[in-house]
């Protein structure tokens, strides 16, 4: 697998958690994710005001990058607890463009808003997983387009996403200040 290319998650759900999975490895998920926030900051002081600019049509921004991790945290965070509250809830699957598109405009995005949701919402959710048990972290929810996934597989599979775009984002800056 391209680690530049993510599986469709709708039309490839496995192959989309198999690769958020190997980006995280053996790693510690918490660890991994314990330093995001460090890692998103630094990435955006080093874009400066390049982070807008799109390194192709279609593509995402540094900024872009960040307000879409923002959005994945802000869900996780609802199905996380949604999991460990309600038995086999419904987890509803979101479509990351039309959320890019129509929640965020890159180009007018303040990244110091953006990290100032981000933070707290994984401080948060990092501090839901320290207190939850092994039943907890096995308890599932029924996502829409991948089926049954526990607490567990979730949040390690945040931890690949945020690897991915963090990549995605490091690329991207690349591509526009070497162009």
């Amino acid at each position: 697998m391209d680690a530049a290319r993510s599986p469709d998650p709708v039309s490839e759900p496995k192959a989309y958690q198999d690769h958020l999975l190997s980006l995280l490895g053996d790693d510690d998920p918490a660890e991994v994710q314990a330093g995001t926030a460090d890692r998103w900051r630094a990435l955006v002081a080093e874009a400066g005001p390049r982070g807008h600019e799109r390194p192709a049509e279609r593509e995402w921004s540094v900024i872009g990058c960040l307000a879409h991790a923002v959005d994945a945290e802000v869900v996780s965070a609802a199905r996380y607890r949604w999991i460990l509250a309600h038995d086999e809830p419904p987890l509803i699957g979101y479509d990351q463009d039309l959320w890019a598109d129509r929640l965020h405009a890159p180009a007018e995005e303040d990244p110091e808003e953006l990290l100032g949701l981000f933070e707290p919402l994984r401080t948060a959710n990092l501090a839901l997983w320290g207190r939850s048990s092994e039943d907890d972290r096995a308890r599932v929810g029924l996502h829409a387009e991948r089926g049954p996934e526990s607490f567990d597989l979730l949040f390690r599979m945040i931890a690949g996403h945020d690897r991915f775009h963090l990549a995605q984002a490091r690329r991207a800056l690349v591509t526009v200040t070497s162009g």
